[in-house]
Parts: structure tokens; C-alpha cells; sequence
């Protein structure tokens, strides 16, 4: 049976309709899609609260979309920390948590970072995100963190996210020189050529993890490491140097392992959606 919500997607003078009527009543009316993920739900009116107004129903369909297909891949419930820092329309919104704990907005980034398409950017100096997830909440051989980069910095060593050091025990990813290196419970390791889209890394076993990059997964046979004791940063990692970078995130998660194939098709989706819905 198909769902309500995804039936009015498809129909969009509805879709447009439905927002003037939602728009005039209000920010405490929940969205009237049944069939919506009760996360959803609960993501689409905190967000709507902190913005100030409710969030476009084709904005809130890709949200929805995004968490239902993460369930049927069987990813959601290793998602433990995440932010999508795109869609909203006000920075407060973006900061709202997905999963877990909401991040420590540090510097602070302010609303001229924020591009409700592509993200919030750096400027590689003082701005950065404390996720409030620490590394080693997830198992030494069980973890994943994944972003999605809008633009890249130039800094010489950029970081996208990672608790530091840039060592065995911990999960990063980062680039410089053109070229992106990560590691999850290992030291770095240089991945390819640097690149947007989704960025991640997971590791299930003690001797490999990969890393996901411009749609493509490379393995790499390194041992995993005693686990670092610090929480997660984006746009820089929590140690000196800290590599502060001026990239551009839409998106950021934080968890056990998973599949990073599947989670890519379903970040990258809704990036494209919110940005298609966002007039």
C-alpha cells in the first residue's frame, strides 16, 4: 500500500496547496501525512519550533524518505549521532539533532555560514561543531562516521571530522594536498582524490575498515587501536593543530558500522531532494 505522504509528493499542486493552509496555522500543527516515521515527526516540528514556522512539505517528504529507506536498509538504528545542516530554514533548525545529542555550536558559526541547500561552512580558524559523541561510545571494531561536503576548503590539512588525534584508536577523515586520508581505529591512510559529495569511513572487523569516496569503497588491512577518549568534532578535530577547515557539510553522522554504499545512496538522495524542494 502506498503511504499517504508519499502520495502527496507525487502530487505537487496539492503539496503547494497544503503548504499555504500549513503555513496560516501555524507552527504547533503537526504535519497532516500519515504514514510519516514517528521520527520524523519529532525531527519536522522540533525543527519547525526552532525555526519559527513549519519546513516546505517537500522538505519534510525528503526527511521522511530518508529515515524510512535508512530502516529498510537496515542503517538507522547504527546512526547514534547526526545533524543534516541543510533544509531547515534557520541555522537553530539545522542544528537540531537527527539522532542523539545536539552540537555545541562553537566560534559560533552564525546565519551568514548558513546555505539552506548546500550546508554550513567554516572558516577554517575558529568555527567548529562539538558533536557531544565520543569516540569511544562506539566499539573499537564496530563504528562509522560519514559526511557530506557541499565545497572544500584550502587550508593545507583540512579536517572534516574526527575526535584527534590523527592516530590509531581513532575515526577521521580529513584532506590536504588534493587528496583525502582517513582512518577508523587507525592511523591515516591516504584514500584517493579528494572530492564533494558523501565522505565516510566504518569498520566491522579488527584488521580492515573502508572508506567511502566519490562513490566508490576502498579497503584498507590495518589493525584496529585502543580508543581515543574525546569527543567528535566537525570542521576541525579535538587536538592541536586542530586542522579548523573551511569546507561546506550538509550532513554528518556518527555510529556503529554499517553499510556506507546504502547510506551514501540515501544521503546523497536527500541532499538532491532538499535542495530541488527549497524554492
Amino acid at each position: 500500500m502506498t503511504r499517504p505522504g508519499l502520495v502527496a509528493a507525487n502530487n505537487l499542486s496539492d503539496v503547494v496547496n497544503r503548504e499555504r493552509a500549513w503555513d496560516n496555522l501555524g507552527i504547533t500543527i503537526s504535519y497532516p501525512l500519515e504514514g510519516f516515521e514517528p521520527e520524523a515527526i519529532s525531527y519536522i516540528n522540533t525543527v519547525a519550533v526552532a525555526d519559527g514556522q513549519p519546513l516546505e512539505p517537500l522538505v519534510a517528504i525528503a526527511i521522511n524518505n530518508f529515515i524510512s529507506g535508512c530502516k529498510a536498509d537496515g542503517t538507522w538504528n547504527a546512526i547514534k549521532a547526526s545533524c543534516i545542516l541543510a533544509g531547515a530554514r534557520t541555522l537553530s533548525g539545522a542544528l537540531v539533532p537527527l539522532v542523539g545529542t545536539a552540537p555545541t555550536n562553537v566560534g559560533p558559526f552564525d546565519s551568514g555560514d548558513y546555505n539552506r541547500e548546500t550546508g554550513l561552512v567554516g572558516n577554517g580558524t575558529t568555527k567548529y561543531l562539538n558533536t557531544n559523541r565520543n569516540n569511544n561510545l562506539d566499539g573499537q571494531n564496530d563504528a562509522h562516521l560519514s559526511c557530506y561536503a557541499s565545497s572544500l576548503g584550502n587550508q593545507v590539512i583540512a579536517m572534516f571530522m574526527g575526535p584527534g588525534p590523527l592516530a590509531s584508536g581513532s575515526s577521521f577523515m580529513y584532506n590536504t594536498s588534493g587528496q583525502l586520508w582517513s582512518g577508523c581505529r587507525a592511523a591515516d591512510q591516504q584514500i584517493g582524490n579528494q572530492s564533494t559529495g558523501f565522505l565516510g569511513v566504518a569498520r566491522s572487523t579488527s584488521t580492515q575498515f573502508i572508506t567511502r569516496l566519490a562513490g566508490s569503497s576502498i579497503t584498507k588491512t590495518v589493525n584496529s587501536g585502543a580508543l581515543t577518549n574525546a569527543n567528535h568534532f566537525v570542521f576541525r578535530h579535538n587536538a592541536t593543530p586542530n586542522y579548523a577547515s573551511s569546507h561546506r557539510i550538509a550532513f554528518y553522522s556518527i555510529g556503529s558500522a554499517l553499510d556506507l554504499t546504502l547510506l551514501d545512496a540515501r544521503v546523497t538522495a536527500l541532499m538532491n531532494a532538499i535542495a530541488a524542494a527549497i524554492p
